[in-house]
């Protein structure tokens, strides 16, 4: 397996209060698997991203990727892993403007000290996977979002990492868009063999994945396959849509609840209001694609 993560904890402390964001999480990822992380907001997904990615340390637990374990590295072999191991994916492309997507890609190849030669090679090898050979000579800003967040893929593949970490990497981008990344990261996950788990709040990417891991307030609670079955928790596909839909009403109730009290201006009411329902109708959408009436 590529990933096996046992009884993880962490707490984070802000001043006298600690915050447990991962409480006792195990998960198991095969080699050559494409996992989809969802789950609320706060419940722990981008920590546990973090985490596995080698830029946060546990409390508590193990972490094992490939034969690594990371809970007892130091600073200097977690930056290998970092740099050998990972390709961290991020919402937001992290791109440096003022180099073009060919020099974008290169530069973790430049720190890791690779001939000149071997970088152009390679770089000809990774625009041309992610389709951007047209492309690669436009710095981010003359690029689409789509275009962006492909770049960003590239250049995490630069190092040729056996795993890819993603997290939010459509969250963006329009359907359109976000579509073409999700069909490029599973390209490099079926074409390349990459591992991949990516942190999702939209179904329709989700369902790209080979499994899809439910987790909520710090724990995996349910692990499903995109048609529906259950894989290993105790709920189908359309049961944690379903559960999803539930908890945004009763986030709908209370948010009108702090209004009405005076506790949030119109302004706030209103954007969160509208995030929270679009949210909801993209979930009830994908639940009558599978034939559910919610």
């Amino acid at each position: 397996m590529t990933i096996l993560v046992k009884d993880l904890v962490k707490i984070y402390t802000l001043g006298a209060l600690e915050v447990q964001a991962l409480r006792g999480l195990n998960l198991t990822i095969e080699k050559g698997e494409m996992v989809s992380l969802i789950g609320p907001s706060g419940s722990g997904k981008t920590t546990l991203l973090n985490i596995i990615g080698g830029l946060d340390r546990a409390s508590a637990g193990s972490v094992r990727v490939f034969d690594v374990e990371l809970t007892k590295l130091n600073a200097q072999q977690l930056v290998k892993y970092r740099r050998d191991t990972v390709g961290h994916v991020f919402q937001t492309m992290n791109l440096i403007p003022t180099l073009t997507a060919a020099e974008n890609i290169e530069l973790p190849m430049v720190a890791l000290g690779m001939p000149k030669e071997s970088r152009r090679e390679r770089v000809k090898e990774l625009v041309d996977v992610v389709g951007l050979t047209p492309r690669r000579e436009h710095k981010p800003g003359e690029l689409s979002g789509g275009e962006q967040q492909r770049v960003a893929l590239a250049a995490a593949l630069a190092n040729d990492p056996p795993v890819v970490l993603a997290d939010e990497p459509t969250g963006e981008l329009d359907t359109a868009n976000a579509r073409i990344v999700v069909d490029y990261l599973t390209r490099v996950n079926r074409e390349m063999g990459k591992t991949i788990l990516m942190v999702t709040h939209d179904p329709a990417v989700s369902r790209a994945a080979d499994r899809i891991l439910r987790i909520q307030d710090g724990q995996i609670v349910a692990d499903v396959a995109p048609a529906g079955e259950e894989v290993g928790g105790h709920v189908s596909y359309a049961d944690l849509l379903k559960s999803r839909i539930s908890e945004i009403d009763s986030q709908l109730i209370g948010l009108d609840a702090r209004f009405r009290n005076g506790e949030m201006t119109g302004d706030d009411f209103a954007q969160q209001q509208t995030r929270l329902k679009g949210t909801r109708d993209v979930l009830v959408e994908e639940l009558h694609r599978l034939g559910v009436v919610h």
